[in-house]
């Protein structure tokens, strides 16, 4: 289309032209020049009608551009929804064929064969074709029914399953509170993966201690796999494992303050318990959470850490830090292996925080009863934790070194928890482990003094809403800027491994199987 001398199409044409037809057609004519506009469904659909409409009518693509006054050629283009008709070739369409307006923009295809066409015009057209790298396949008359259904029906699947992988804020948060509530059911205790561990420290005799990281390599060998540490490691990776050539690429890089040995076992956690590609991000969630209670195990044996525990409580002097120091990992990890074994093996239920310096939930557990605040869904991640619970008034608390304890009644009960913080390029983050009063008499800093009272989450006044004196001050006179979380608004990234760049991940195999 030249910019000296546009065509007029049906959308700018059908303005200039209110005298010259009826008001019924021209309701039909702006109606469907408007949609004319979306290529990616009307042009195509118009162009197959009008087909339809000309074989309907006996007419071959020559006598019909006959009729019209244009090449054969440029009715084939507006056939195949390729070409934007002008009113005025609308107008003699309709005359041509003997239909009204309507009936060249009928809402539904004029037949099946019509709609799986159009269907897979769109497709072929579209951005996820694109991206397959495929010919396209040309649609005539000659493409056998059951063939154009196949291809229809290849093209639904695909972009199902990419769908489902390309989960949504909404999508995650629901597979979040299907997994807690599995954890739940079980205590968090998964004997089938235990075992799976027990199995691997027997095959390398491995028996008191923590693991070093020489045991978590014999480990590795004795399932066939050889250790690369390099520095160029695909960023957004924390381990790579070339299956083909039994190699587990790791890095030593300062920038990453991964523990090496729980990344290895995690990686290796992927074979022993038979993971395949995950088809949805809830698959991808589950896979991570069992490959992570599969390096606890190793990192923190059963038999070893429930003995620990057993003695620590016979004294009454459970502790997490006495834990984390034992088996040499982070207050994290034993906060977490803790939840694993607690209730199966001491008979004690609890619940674990993560929780960020702004107040946000990020990782939670519980089966003891504590009501942590949750949406519509049942989620509790990216929710509110009240002002009073003690995974927020660590924050407050001047002496870092040492854990925290404080009591908290709350509508559901009270109970006390220990918390400490760590750093993180994120912010300050709190980790508490919480149990019931009637628990509390078995851990380390049960006499403690500091107390707590919440009506969260059922009571909004506690502390989501201000007080009424300093409401009536300040409500209607200040308007903070707020700071965007893009991550709750944004769908979750795409991919069987969400966040992780494949051709990156490939790219980095290629090279490195070049030097081996």
């Amino acid at each position: 289309m030249s910019s000296a001398q546009p065509q007029r199409t049906a959308r700018s044409a059908a303005t200039s032209t209110r005298s010259s037809v009826s008001s019924g057609n021209l309701r039909s004519i702006e109606r469907a020049s408007v949609d004319a506009q979306d290529e990616g469904f009307d042009l195509i659909a118009l162009g197959r009608r009008v087909r339809h409409l000309r074989k309907q009518a006996g007419m071959t693509l020559d006598a019909l551009a006959e009729a019209l006054g244009t090449a054969p050629s440029q009715l084939s283009l507006l056939e195949n929804g390729r070409r934007e008709p002008k009113l005025s070739q609308l107008q003699q369409l309709a005359k041509a064929l003997e239909v009204s307006f309507d009936d060249l923009f009928g809402a539904e295809p004029p037949s099946k064969r019509a709609a799986l066409e159009i269907e897979l015009e769109k497709a072929q057209r579209g951005p996820l074709y694109a991206a397959l790298n495929l010919p396209a396949v040309r649609i005539s008359n000659r493409l056998p029914m059951d063939v154009l259904e196949s291809l229809v029906s290849l093209q639904r699947e695909l972009r199902r399953r990419l769908e489902e992988q390309a989960a949504t804020p909404e999508e995650a948060r629901r597979a979040n509170t299907e997994l807690r509530e599995e954890m739940r059911a079980k205590n968090n205790y998964y004997p089938e993966i235990e075992a799976a561990a027990q199995e691997l420290l027997d095959a390398v005799d491995h028996r008191e201690g923590p693991l070093s990281h020489h045991v978590a390599a014999d480990i590795a060998a004795h399932l066939g796999f050889s250790l690369r540490f390099v520095k160029n490691l695909p960023e957004s990776t924390r381990s790579v494992t070339d299956q083909k050539n039994r190699i587990i690429y790791l890095t030593q890089g300062t920038s990453r303050q991964w523990d090496a040995r729980s990344v290895l076992l995690q990686a290796l956690g992927h074979q022993v318990l038979g993971h395949t590609e995950p088809e949805d991000y809830s698959e991808f969630l589950r896979q991570r959470v069992y490959t992570n209670y599969f390096a606890a195990s190793l990192l923190m044996p059963q038999a070893t850490t429930v003995r620990f525990l057993k003695e620590s409580k016979a004294r009454k002097e459970i502790a997490i830090e006495d834990l984390r120091d034992a088996f040499a990992v982070s207050y994290e990890s034993a906060a977490h292996r803790f939840t694993n074994l607690a209730t199966e093996h001491l008979g004690i239920t609890c619940h674990f925080q993560k929780v960020h310096e702004s107040g946000i939930l990020h990782k939670a557990y519980e089966n003891d009863g504590v009501n942590f605040p949750a949406d519509h869904s049942g989620a509790i991640e990216g929710q509110t934790i009240c002002r009073q619970w003690t995974s927020r008034q660590v924050f407050e608390v001047d002496d870092k070194f040492r854990s925290f304890y404080q009591y908290t009644d709350t509508t559901v009960g009270t109970f006390w928890c220990t918390a400490r913080t760590e750093a993180h390029s994120s912010g300050l983050y709190s980790l508490s482990i919480g149990v019931p009063f009637e628990h509390v008499k078995w851990f380390r800093g049960s006499d403690t003094t500091s107390r707590s009272s919440s009506r969260c989450p059922d009571d909004p006044t506690c502390c989501r809403q201000p007080p009424a004196a300093l409401a009536a001050r300040w409500e209607g006179q200040a308007w903070p800027a707020a700071r965007a979380n893009s991550h709750l608004l944004a769908a979750m990234p795409q991919g069987a491994f969400p966040g992780v760049d494949t051709t990156e991940v490939y790219e980095f195999l290629e090279r490195h199987s070049r030097q081996d």
